[in-house]
C-alpha cells in the first residue's frame, strides 16, 4: 500500500508548475528523499524498465501510441526518445504516456539544431558546422538555452546534443555538417557553450559521440566503423572536447558505435559494448559521474555482429546507464533477468544505475513538473525573439576569403551589377533583399545547363562590371560533391575571365576545394532566407564580416581562415528584437494605422522607422485609392510635397555652402540679382530658409492662367518644343513660364520687417534659381547625380512618370480646378506643376525606404556606403535651432519646445529632432538623440485635398509617440 501511495504523490507532483531551473545531476538532500521515495518502492522489473529508452513518434497515428503505452505499461519504461512528428502532437502524446507511467518518464530527443530536427511547425537552428565560423562562443550559449526554452516547453528533459566530434575526414558521411569543425579547441569551447546553455535552461545536455566519431569515412547507421588512431592520437584530439565538457559538468554522454582497436582489441567490438571504453576509460580514467547512453541499438554498427537481447547485455556490462532505442524490449527485459540471475549482471549495478537515472529526473524537475499546456503552443515555439536570434547566428557565420577591397561594394552608381544564382529558377532572397539597395539585373540558371545556355548567359553578364554569383541546391555530403557540379565550375571559370565576379557558397565549406582564390569568396554555410538576406547586407557593407572557415578545404583554404570587415555603412533590414523594442508597440502602430483608413484619413500609407541604422520597422498599409484596387506595396512612390524642400533644395545648398560658394549670412539679392531695388534686397539666406524674411506663404500662380475655367494661351494639349514642360496629362506649358513666376514672387509684397516666422514656399522658387545657376545644372539632375544614385536610392526623384510605370505611382488629388483630373505620377503642388514638375519646394516623389536612406546619411553627419557629401559640421548647423523665437532649422523643421503648443512631432522627440512633414499627408524627421528615423508617407490629399482628418486626427503623432514609448520601455 506504501508504494501506491509514493507513486500517488509523484503523479500528484505533476499537476504542480514547474519553477525554472537549471539541470543538475548533484546529489541533495532533496534529490535523495525523492530518489529514495522512489527507488524503496520499485521491483525488479521496474528497476529494469527504467533502464530502457523507447522510441516514440508523433506521426504514426493510433497504433503506434497502443504500442507505446503497452510499453510503458508492461515494461515501466524509464524514457522515451522521440522522432519525427509535430509539437502539438508529441504534446499530447507526452502528456498520455506521463499519465499512465507509474513513474516520471524521462523524455530525450535529438535537437542538435532544435526541435526541428525531427518536429514541424518548429524553429531550425544553423548546424553546429555553420556555428563553428562563430567567433563569440556567447552565441552559441544563448542558442543553447533557447533550445532549452523550447525543450522544456514541449516536456522534453534530455538533448542528444551537442556533438563534440572534430570532423578532421572531409568525407565524413555521418557527422559532417553536425560538427563544429576540425579545430580541437574551437570544438571543444563551442561544445562547452552549447552544453552550459542547455544546462542553464534547464535541460540536460549528452555530449555525443564518445569517444569521437569525426574521422570515419563510413556512417555507423549501416555499417561498424573503425578507428585506426593510437591511444595517443586519441587522448590529444578526439578525446579532448570529452575531457573539457565533463570538466565543466556535460549532464550525459553518447557512446559511438565504433571499433577502436587501441582502446580494446576484441574483434569487431563497438564502443557502446566495450568495458575497456566505457567503464576504464570515460568511468574511471576520465572521472565522469552522469549518464551514459548508448547509441541507438537498432542501429547496423552494433546489430551487425550482435543479437536483440544479447547486446542489452553487453552494454549494462560495459557500463552504460541508458539503453537507447532496444530492438526488442521484451527479449532485452528477458535477457537482462537472465543475467541477473545466472550473476552476470549484479543487482548492485543495476541499482546504481536506476539512482542516477532518478537523480537525473529530479534534476530535470521530474519530481514537481507538470504536463505540458497545450494552449499557445505553436506560438511559444515559435517567437520573433527567436527568430533574431537565429538572424544573428546567420550573420555571424559568414566568412569572408579574398575580398582584396571587393567588400563592402562602394560607389554603387558606378557599377552596373548582376546577380546570378545557380540552382535557382526564380528571384531569391538574396536577389531580393539586394534590390534595397541598388538597382541591378537579375539571372537564374539551374546547375547543369546546356552549353548554349552557359554561352548565352556569359554574352549578357559580361557587359557587367560585376556578377555576384551564388550557388544553391547545393549538398552536405562529400559523395555528391557537395552538390558542386561539372557544369557550375566551368560557369564560374568561364565568368571570371570576362567580368569581375564574387562568389557566394550557401553549402559546405568543404565546396571551396573546387575553387581558387582569384576571386572574393563569401562562405555562408546554409541556403535558407536568413542566411541570403545576410550575405546581402554583408556585400552592402550593412553588417560586419567576422566568420573563421570552421575546416580546412584545400591548402588554399585552410581552418581559421576569414577576414573581419566592418559593417555598419548602409541601413540595415532587421526586427524590433535586435533592438530590444516589444512587438506590442509594433501592433500598435499597426492599429492606429488601420484606423486612419478605416475612418478615411487616407486611404493607404508606408511607415517606416530605423535606429541605430537598423530598420526594423516597414510596413504598407491600405490602397492606392478608396476603390481599393491596387494595394500599397513597399516599393510604391508617394508625392513627398514639401519635403523636397529638406531632400533636394536643402542638400544643395548645403553642398554650395561647403565649398565656399554660398553665405547663409548673405543677402539672397548678392546671388540672384533681379532681387536688386527690390523690397527683398537685404533678405538673409539664412532668415528665408528659416521662414522668417517677411515672404508671403504662397501664390496661387494657376489662378492667373485660367479665365472662366478655360486655360489661357501659355498652354497646350499637345506637348512639342514651345510647350515643352508637363503639368498633367494633355496639359503643357511654356517652357519659360518659370520666368514668369519667379518675376511675380519678385513683385509681390512683404510683410513689414519683425522676423516674425511665416511659413512660406517662395523662398525655394529662388534657391531652385540660385541653385541651377551655380551647379550649371537642373536641379533634378544635379540631385540625382550627386546624392540618390551614390547613395543606391532607386525611387526618389522628380519625374517619376519618366522612370517608373504608372501603376506604382500613388495618385493624390481629384483636381476639379486646375488640372481637371485626377492627378498621378504628377506633382500635386500646382507651382511645381507649372515647372514641369520640378521644382525647390515641391516635386520629389520617394519610397520610404529611399527616404530613410537620405535621413540616415544625414544622422551620419553627411556620410553614407562609404562616401561624404558634407563636410564634419554641415549637417549640425542647418539642422539645428537658428533663433530662439523661432524652432526652425535652415530649412529643416524642428520639434515644438513650447509645451502648450502644437508642434510637427510628438511631445517626446527632443530638441535635436530636425525633419519636415509634407501637404499631401508626408513626415520624416530624424533624432540624433535617440538616433532614430521616423519615415510616413500617405496620399491624405485624394480624392480631396480639403480633407484634413489626418492632420486633425494627429495620426501621424500619435505614431510617432508610440515609437518614442518603445524606445522608453527599452531604456
Amino acid at each position: 500500500m506504501l508504494r501506491y501511495l509514493v507513486l500517488s504523490v509523484i503523479l500528484l507532483l505533476f499537476t504542480v508548475t514547474g519553477r525554472c531551473q537549471h539541470y543538475s545531476l548533484t546529489v541533495s538532500e532533496n534529490s535523495n528523499v525523492w530518489v529514495d521515495s522512489v527507488f524503496n518502492t520499485m521491483t525488479i522489473d521496474e528497476k529494469i524498465g527504467q533502464l530502457l529508452m523507447v522510441a516514440a513518434y508523433s506521426n504514426k497515428g493510433e497504433s503506434h501510441v497502443k504500442e507505446v503505452s503497452s510499453l510503458i505499461e508492461k515494461h515501466h519504461l524509464g524514457g522515451l526518445i522521440f522522432f519525427q512528428g509535430g509539437p502539438l502532437r508529441q504534446a499530447k502524446q507526452i502528456n498520455l504516456y506521463q499519465s499512465i507511467s507509474e513513474i516520471p518518464l524521462l523524455i530525450a530527443m535529438d535537437a542538435e539544431w532544435g526541435l526541428s530536427m525531427r518536429l514541424d511547425s518548429t524553429m531550425m537552428f544553423p548546424y553546429q558546422m555553420t556555428l563553428g565560423s562563430i567567433q563569440d562562443d556567447q552565441m552559441i550559449y544563448k542558442m543553447g538555452k533557447e533550445i532549452a526554452r523550447q525543450c522544456k516547453r514541449l516536456g522534453i528533459h534530455v538533448n542528444f546534443a551537442p556533438v563534440i566530434d572534430i570532423n578532421n575526414n572531409p568525407n565524413n558521411p555521418v557527422i559532417g555538417y553536425r560538427a563544429f569543425g576540425e579545430n580541437k579547441y574551437n570544438v571543444t569551447q563551442k561544445g562547452i557553450a552549447y552544453i552550459k546553455g542547455l544546462q542553464d535552461g534547464g535541460v540536460m545536455a549528452v555530449g555525443k559521440h564518445f569517444p569521437g566519431h569525426g574521422d570515419t569515412d563510413t556512417d555507423s547507421h549501416h555499417t561498424l566503423p573503425v578507428i585506426k588512431h593510437s591511444k595517443r592520437r586519441l587522448k590529444e584530439v578526439e578525446l579532448y572536447p570529452f575531457k573539457n565538457a565533463i570538466e565543466n559538468g556535460v549532464g550525459g554522454i553518447m557512446i559511438a558505435h565504433l571499433n577502436i582497436p587501441s582502446l580494446d582489441k576484441s574483434d569487431n567490438k563497438p564502443a557502446t559494448l566495450s568495458y575497456s571504453i566505457i567503464n576504464n576509460l570515460l568511468k574511471e580514467k576520465m572521472e565522469f559521474k552522469g549518464l551514459i547512453f548508448t547509441d541507438a541499438l537498432n542501429m547496423k554498427g552494433v546489430t551487425a555482429n550482435y543479437r536483440s537481447g544479447e547486446i542489452e547485455v553487453k552494454a549494462l556490462i560495459a557500463g552504460n546507464d541508458v539503453l537507447l532505442f532496444p530492438e526488442n524490449v521484451a527479449k532485452a527485459v528477458k535477457s537482462i533477468k537472465k543475467a541477473l540471475d545466472e550473476g552476470i549482471i549484479s543487482n548492485s549495478d543495476i541499482d546504481t544505475r536506476v539512482k542516477k537515472i532518478l537523480t537525473a529526473k529530479f534534476g530535470v524537475g521530474l519530481h514537481e513538473k507538470k504536463l505540458i499546456e497545450l494552449d499557445n503552443l505553436y506560438n511559444d515555439l515559435n517567437t520573433t525573439e527567436t527568430e533574431w536570434l537565429k538572424q544573428q547566428l546567420h550573420e555571424q557565420s559568414i566568412v569572408m576569403l579574398n575580398n582584396k577591397g571587393a567588400l563592402p561594394l562602394k560607389m554603387i552608381d558606378t557599377l552596373a551589377i548582376s546577380t546570378l544564382a545557380v540552382g535557382e529558377d526564380s528571384i531569391n532572397d538574396l536577389q531580393s533583399v539586394m534590390t534595397k539597395y541598388i538597382s541591378c539585373n537579375h539571372y537564374q540558371i539551374s546547375k547543369t545547363p546546356t552549353p548554349k545556355q552557359i554561352q548565352e548567359l556569359l554574352l549578357e553578364l559580361q557587359r557587367s562590371d560585376l556578377v555576384i554569383i551564388s550557388l544553391h541546391d547545393l549538398s552536405k555530403y562529400a559523395s555528391k560533391g557537395f552538390g558542386i557540379t561539372p557544369e557550375t565550375k566551368s560557369l564560374i571559370n568561364a565568368l571570371k575571365g570576362k567580368t569581375n565576379i564574387i562568389l557566394t557558397i550557401f553549402g559546405s565549406p568543404y565546396s571551396l576545394k573546387y575553387f581558387d582564390n582569384s576571386y572574393p569568396i563569401l562562405v555562408a554555410h546554409e541556403d535558407n532566407s536568413l542566411a541570403q538576406k545576410a550575405v546581402a547586407e554583408v556585400i552592402f557593407g550593412a553588417i560586419s564580416i567576422s566568420g573563421k572557415l570552421p575546416v580546412s578545404a584545400s591548402k588554399e583554404f585552410r581552418e581559421g581562415a576569414g577576414e573581419f570587415i566592418e559593417g555598419a555603412m548602409r541601413l540595415k533590414y532587421t526586427s524590433a528584437d535586435e533592438l530590444g523594442i516589444a512587438q506590442a508597440y509594433l501592433l500598435k502602430i499597426d492599429s492606429i494605422a488601420n484606423y486612419a483608413i478605416e475612418k478615411k484619413a487616407t486611404p493607404g500609407c508606408q511607415i517606416l522607422v530605423a535606429k541605430d541604422g537598423k530598420v526594423f520597422y516597414q510596413k504598407s498599409f491600405g490602397h492606392h485609392t478608396y476603390e481599393r484596387v491596387k494595394p500599397v506595396k513597399n516599393t510604391d512612390l508617394y508625392d513627398l510635397a514639401s519635403i523636397t524642400k529638406i531632400a533636394a533644395t536643402v542638400p544643395t545648398l548645403m553642398q554650395l555652402y561647403d565649398l565656399g560658394l554660398l553665405d547663409v549670412d548673405k543677402p539672397l539679392a548678392e546671388y540672384l540679382q533681379d532681387l536688386d531695388g527690390t523690397n527683398k534686397r537685404k533678405m538673409k539666406i539664412r532668415h528665408i530658409l528659416t521662414h522668417q524674411a517677411g515672404l508671403k506663404s504662397w501664390i496661387p500662380f494657376w489662378t492667373s492662367t485660367v479665365s472662366d475655367g478655360n486655360y489661357l494661351d501659355m498652354y497646350n494639349t499637345i506637348q512639342n518644343k514651345e510647350f515643352s514642360l508637363r503639368v498633367a496629362d494633355s496639359l503643357y506649358i511654356k517652357e519659360g513660364y518659370g520666368n514668369t513666376i519667379l518675376q511675380e514672387i519678385i513683385d509681390s509684397k512683404v510683410k513689414r520687417w519683425r522676423k516674425e516666422y511665416l511659413y512660406s514656399d517662395l523662398g525655394f522658387y529662388m534657391f531652385k534659381k540660385i541653385s541651377e545657376d551655380m551647379i550649371r545644372s537642373p536641379l533634378n539632375e544635379y540631385v540625382s547625380g550627386t546624392f540618390y544614385k551614390p547613395m543606391g536610392m532607386q525611387t526618389m526623384g522628380y519625374l517619376p512618370r519618366n522612370s517608373f510605370s504608372i501603376d506604382r505611382l500613388i495618385p493624390t488629388e481629384n483636381d476639379k480646378f486646375y488640372r481637371k483630373q485626377l492627378v498621378q505620377g504628377d506633382v500635386h503642388d500646382p507651382g511645381a506643376a507649372m515647372l514641369g514638375g520640378v521644382g525647390g519646394h515641391a516635386g520629389l516623389f520617394s519610397n520610404s525606404n529611399d527616404l530613410a536612406i537620405y535621413m540616415q546619411m544625414l544622422l551620419n553627419k553627411g556620410e553614407y556606403g562609404g562616401e561624404t557629401f558634407f563636410k564634419e559640421g554641415t549637417v549640425d548647423e542647418f539642422t539645428k535651432q537658428q533663433f530662439l523665437d523661432n524652432r526652425r532649422g535652415m530649412g529643416f523643421d524642428k520639434a515644438e519646445s513650447d509645451p502648450e503648443a502644437n508642434g510637427p512631432t510628438c511631445k517626446s522627440a527632443s530638441p535635436f529632432a530636425f525633419g519636415h512633414s509634407g501637404f499631401t499627408g508626408t513626415c520624416v524627421w530624424a533624432d540624433p538623440k535617440y538616433n532614430l528615423i521616423y519615415v510616413f508617407l500617405s496620399n491624405r490629399v485624394h480624392p480631396d485635398a480639403s480633407d484634413y482628418k489626418l492632420i486633425h486626427m494627429n495620426i501621424r503623432t500619435d505614431i510617432m509617440q508610440v515609437i518614442y514609448d518603445a524606445l522608453e520601455e527599452v531604456k
